[in-house]
This record gives C-alpha cells, structure tokens and sequence, in this order.
C-alpha cells in the first residue's frame, strides 16, 4: 500500500507542477481566461485583480506540487490540494454545462483541454488526494529544513519565471502569433472541415413589441411605417467540425479601410509595433524606438504602429501614414507585453521581441 501511495502522490505532484508551469510560462493568458469568467458572472470590477490572481494560483500549484513531492508538511499539504482541487472542478464543471467557454485554460495555451476533459481529470484528482489524505491523515507535520528549502526555492523560481516572461514575452509561445507561423495560413480553416453555417437574423419593433426573422421570412405586411429596426445579427444554425487558429485579425486604416490583405501581401520585410496602452509617451517611445525608426528608414523598411486607440497615439506620435487599427483581442493574443515588436515577411512572423529587448532587436535588423 506504501508503493501505491507513493506512485499517487508523485502523479498528483507532477499534475499540479506541470499544469502550474503552463500556465507560469504565460500568466497573462490565465489572467485573460479569468477574465472571460469574469465576463460571465457579470463581475467585470474582479477583471483589475485577474493578473495578482493568475500569478498567485500558478505558484500555488507549482510550490503545493513539489511539497506533496518532497513531503514538507504533506497532510497540510494535501488538504489545501484537496481544497484547490474543489474550487476547480466547480469551475471546469460551470465551463463544460454552461457551455460558454472552449477551454478552461487549465493547463493553459500549450495544452489546451476541453471543459469535459478538465471536469474529469480534476474529478479523478478529487479521489486520488481524497485516497492521499486518508493514507496520511496520521503522518506527522514535520517542517525538516530539506523540504522546506526545497519548497522555498521553487515559490521563489516561480515567482521569478513569471517575472521574467511578463517582461520578455513567454519563454515557450504556444500561440497562432508565434515565430515562425504565417497569419495568413493560420487564418485559413482546415483542409476538409466544415465551418460553422450562420444565417442573418433581423430584429424590428412593431406595435412596440420586438420580433425576430430571418431573410427568408420576412413577414407580408412589413413596411417601415410599421416596423422599426432595431438590430442585425449574425445566428449561428450549425456548429463546424473545426474553426481558423486566427478567425479575428485585421488591420485597417485611420480610415477603417481594411488593408490586412495589403500588409501581408506587400513584398518587403516590414515591422509591426504593438501598442496595447499606448496613452504615455514614455510607455512605449524611448531612444531605442527612435533609433529603430531611423533604421527601418534607411533600410526602407516600413515601421506600422498598430493599436486599437488612434487617437492616444496621435497625441504622442504624430504619424497617422503609419498607424493601423487592430480589435484589442488581437493585440493581448499577438502580443503579452505592452509594447511588442514583430519584423514580418509577407505574412510570416520572422521575429518578435518586448520593448525590453528591444536593443537586441534593432542590432539584429542593422546586421
């Protein structure tokens, strides 16, 4: 029984450091996900603290995990897993029966789970720590200094991965904005799937009363004296069998001229500049920016600021020739840190780089 208690407790342990160093690698895509549960519970005020929460569960998974491993204190251990283990089986189940949600981002962006297969797996880690907690219910809360360092020195590896990736972007990008991919490749459904099947859907007022049709079934006394329109919409009829890795990327103009097809068609290297939060100068514009525009210049290389915010960047970088609009989903996914610089050919992304790495990126363009 020993052996088996052994082999459960390294299988529980190495679950929660493994699902806790995903989601490290790329706290603000947890923090995103959060946000999305947020959305949901109509408690959008919770959205500030999504990111200290993201940080925070990592590193209790990651610190949790490899305590049950190392057996510092493994009772209390093993309660506080069983107490974390609750509160996400209550979240992978609302995912997978309310429907809303494609993931649950439980093992974040590189090892993306069905709400099914999260509800499950975390049903089957509710026995295991429930078998653990019986076994050691006896076993005595020893602090050794071996363990506890142990368990100290991986709070504060985790801490500084996380650190380091909301800075220098994510050390592994498991994204369709990778380096490497194609957007427009990526933006392509796959070869034999069938795309979701939508239908127009009208909305109109009449006599006071809101009604819905289609553009199929347009009642036979419509005028516009009698009915007022209220809406449009796209109505989903049938689910696809799959859908794009990007189904939302597009540039457009100052003049919401869309230009996506322009830009990653032209044929020579160009670099996108993603601004997220473009509102200070300082936060985005520094000498190395400066240097790189003179650069991109002489080596007639066209530098693009793409944001969903024109007009806080026309405050602080007059421009407009060179700015283009992106929906703000497609710059937190291309993009985790504020500002983020991508050289492209064509469509493919040959390189991509933080504002603090942003020396190393300009030397690399002059050579």
């Amino acid at each position: 029984m020993e052996k088996v208690a052994t082999i459960i407790r390294w299988l529980v342990g190495t679950v929660f450091i493994a699902s806790g160093l995903v989601k490290a690698n790329d706290p603000l895509g947890l923090s995103y996900k959060m946000q999305e549960f947020f959305e949901v519970w109509h408690t959008p005020f919770l959205n500030a603290f999504s990111l200290p929460l993201a940080i925070g569960m990592n590193t209790a998974e990651i610190v949790a995990g490899v305590a049950l491993l190392v057996l510092w204190q493994p009772k209390k251990i093993i309660q506080f897993l069983l107490l974390l283990t609750v509160f996400f089986t209550f979240l992978t189940g609302y995912a997978y029966l309310s429907g809303q949600f494609k993931s649950c981002g439980c093992f974040g962006d590189c090892l993306p789970l069905t709400p099914l297969a999260s509800f499950l797996k975390d049903v089957v880690l509710l026995i295991l720590l429930g078998l653990l907690l019986s076994w050691y219910k006896n076993s005595p809360n020893k602090a050794a200094k071996l363990p506890f360092y142990t368990t100290l020195l991986a709070a504060a590896a985790t801490l500084g991965l996380q650190a380091y990736t909301l800075r220098y972007l994510p050390i592994v990008d498991c994204l369709p904005y990778k380096v490497g991919n194609n957007i427009a490749e990526q933006m392509k459904i796959p070869a034999g799937a069938i795309p979701d099947s939508f239908a127009i859907s009208f909305q109109y007022k009449k006599q006071g009363k809101l009604v819905e049709f289609g553009m199929d079934d347009f009642p036979a006394d419509f005028d516009d004296s009698i009915y007022t329109f209220v809406n449009r919409y796209d109505k989903l009829i049938r689910k696809g069998t799959a859908q794009a890795a990007i189904a939302d990327f597009a540039l457009l103009s100052l003049q919401r001229t869309d230009t996506t097809v322009a830009i990653l068609n032209q044929p020579q290297p160009y670099i996108l500049v993603l601004v997220k939060q473009p509102e200070t100068r300082s936060s985005w514009i520094d000498k190395n920016f400066i240097e790189l525009q003179k650069v991109a210049a002489t080596k007639n290389i066209p530098l693009l600021v793409v944001t969903h915010h024109p007009e806080a960047v026309a405050k602080v970088w007059n421009k407009p020739n060179q700015v283009l609009i992106a929906d703000y989903t497609v710059l937190k996914t291309f993009g985790r840190t504020n500002t983020t610089f991508v050289y492209m050919r064509q469509g493919t992304i040959v390189a991509k780089t933080s504002q603090h790495r942003l020396g190393a990126f300009l030397e690399a363009i002059q050579n």
